[in-house]
């Protein structure tokens, strides 16, 4: 795979926002990092910093489901995001977090952490810093309608849920599939009914239905959408 597209202008490529936005499953972490890596671009895992941060909350005892609980100490913990497509890092006070942000344990209490609008709003500033002036791709549930509503390019990624439960149950070395399928439909139901920021199909957004398409079709798609864009006056 190419780490470079000669067929985009350069000047696109250092500005370009693209912003993946979806459920979970959908395929958006695998599709970003692959636009990424194939046009040279930065990436930014957005689901991580949300993960980091709750795993910071679990490990200070702070109850995750006492919204003023957790705003009190959001601003608390240091987070570093890298943004390497191929090897992506995330640490929180200077621990390197990649693997720990990805347990049960994590991933049964982000969605209340998520919801909280102090969390957010730290991450957001955490967010928009890091996009700066362009050159990367963002993955998350509020890329385009929050985090980055100028991106020259949104896409919003979906799946058949069964696709999805299978996706994910394999991505987390094979658990029950059904079991998988119902935590993903009652996550998209928090996620979409927060009051903050909430999962949605942003404006302008092109809607791809990944289910019966390849990673790389996929990939091909979002590229495509990429080298339409103008290139800055």
């Amino acid at each position: 795979m190419s780490t470079s597209s000669p067929a985009i202008d350069p000047t696109v490529l250092a500005t370009v926002v693209v912003a993946l936005d979806g459920p979970s499953g959908s395929g958006k972490s695998s599709t970003a990092r692959g636009v990424a890596s194939r046009l040279g671009l930065r990436y930014l895992d957005t689901g991580a910093q949300f993960r980091a941060i709750t795993w910071w909350m679990l490990q200070h005892e702070v109850d995750v489901h006492d919204a003023a609980a957790v705003a009190a100490r959001a601003d608390e913990a240091v987070l570093a995001s890298g943004t390497d497509p191929q090897a992506p890092t995330i640490t929180v006070d200077g621990t390197d977090v990649a693997t720990a942000i990805r347990q049960a344990d994590v991933t049964g209490a982000v969605s209340p952490v998520s919801a909280v609008p102090e969390v957010r709003a730290r991450l957001l500033a955490d967010q928009r810093a890091l996009i700066g002036e362009g050159g990367i791709v963002v993955e998350g549930r509020d890329i385009g309608s929050v985090v980055a509503p100028d991106a020259q390019v949104k896409v919003y990624l979906t799946a058949d849920p069964a696709a999805r439960a299978v996706r994910r149950a394999a991505e987390e070395g094979g658990s029950d599939v059904e079991a998988t399928r119902a935590s993903l439909l009652s996550r998209d139901t928090i996620d979409s009914g927060r009051a903050t920021a909430p999962l949605t199909m942003p404006d302008g957004a092109v809607h791809i239905d990944t289910t019966d398409f390849t990673l790389d079709e996929v990939i091909d798609q979002v590229v495509a959408l990429v080298g339409a864009v103008e290139a800055p006056a």
